[in-house]
């Protein structure tokens, strides 16, 4: 049985919001706000159980004040469309692309935290011109350790869906002390009771299962994806990380050494979130790459 909260999710950022609809696509919610002749900034959130625009809420507010900011959440997630359907790479970044092309419709900076920086590269792929310089915070595809194979992931995924394990397993990872531990290894610190509360509320809404069994069933991930995607990356990349409790970043060195578009910067001491632990650090690393990239 689906267990979700009876009162609608509130909004994750004080913003007007708006709604996405591209033809063969699932509609999606976006928050903008910003003044409306500035150039364009988009956001985009981690994937996980409990994912939403909220986790990109310290760029967003500081970035409104002189930039057009957009922050898109993706299908399966926040107060975008959770409807059970398949999920993929490909999927996640045909929204994207069609976002920026659609409603943005200018080159925007665009900054993508841990999985949507893979969705993020492909789409810049298809879409190279709308794309104008690319930040990824902690961005997977640079560990050494291998994904599950695409057979043992519809496995995974088809053992998730069973009628009664499913339901069981996702209330088991999204009750409120686990939404607190799986938080906690992102931060150095303690992270912030309101990231912890919404979070817990997002990951109760009515479909809210759907997106992230594709996710834990390591279905959402591209194999090789710094051959596959970041290497043929074009413009101006930074990557900002420091350690992860999910990750390693064992084989960006070597990108970074043979590509000279891309940049790393460390913000320390971080654990995966930068922009909510150490926001003035990430913040000033993103402008300083903007500005050498004017």
């Amino acid at each position: 049985m689906e267990q979700s909260f009876t009162t609608k999710l509130p909004d994750a950022l004080e913003a007007p919001r708006a709604r996405f609809a591209s033809s063969g696509l699932p509609e999606v919610n976006y928050y903008l706000d910003g003044p409306e002749n500035a150039d364009p900034i988009v956001l985009l959130h981690s994937i996980n159980a409990a994912p939403s625009a909220f986790e990109m809420k310290p760029l967003f507010d500081h970035y409104r004040a002189e930039r057009r900011v957009y922050a898109l959440e993706l299908p399966g997630f926040g107060l975008s469309d959770r409807s059970d359907r398949v999920y993929s790479p490909e999927l996640y970044a045909e929204v994207i692309g069609r976002f920026l092309t659609e409603v943005v419709k200018a080159p925007a900076d665009v900054i993508s935290f841990s999985l949507s920086s893979e969705f993020t590269a492909r789409a810049a792929l298809q879409h190279p011109e709308s794309f104008r310089r690319l930040t990824f915070l902690s961005p997977t595809g640079f560990s050494k350790r291998r994904l599950p194979s695409a057979k043992t992931g519809k496995r995974l995924h088809r053992l998730f869906s069973l009628p009664l394990f499913g339901p069981a397993l996702y209330a088991l990872v999204t009750t409120r002390p686990s939404v607190r531990y799986f938080m906690k290894l992102s931060f150095v610190t303690e992270p912030a009771e309101e990231l912890i509360d919404y979070a817990y509320a997002t990951s109760h809404q009515p479909g809210a299962r759907h997106a992230p069994f594709y996710f834990l069933s390591g279905q959402l991930f591209t194999h090789n994806p710094v051959e596959q995607l970041y290497a043929k990356l074009q413009m101006p990349v930074l990557a900002i990380h420091d350690r992860d409790a999910n990750v390693t970043f064992d084989q960006l060195p070597e990108l970074i050494a043979r590509k000279s578009n891309w940049q790393v910067t460390r913000i320390e001491p971080t654990l995966g979130m930068p922009q909510w632990e150490q926001p003035q650090k990430t913040i000033a690393a993103i402008d300083a790459f903007w500005q050498a990239h004017a």
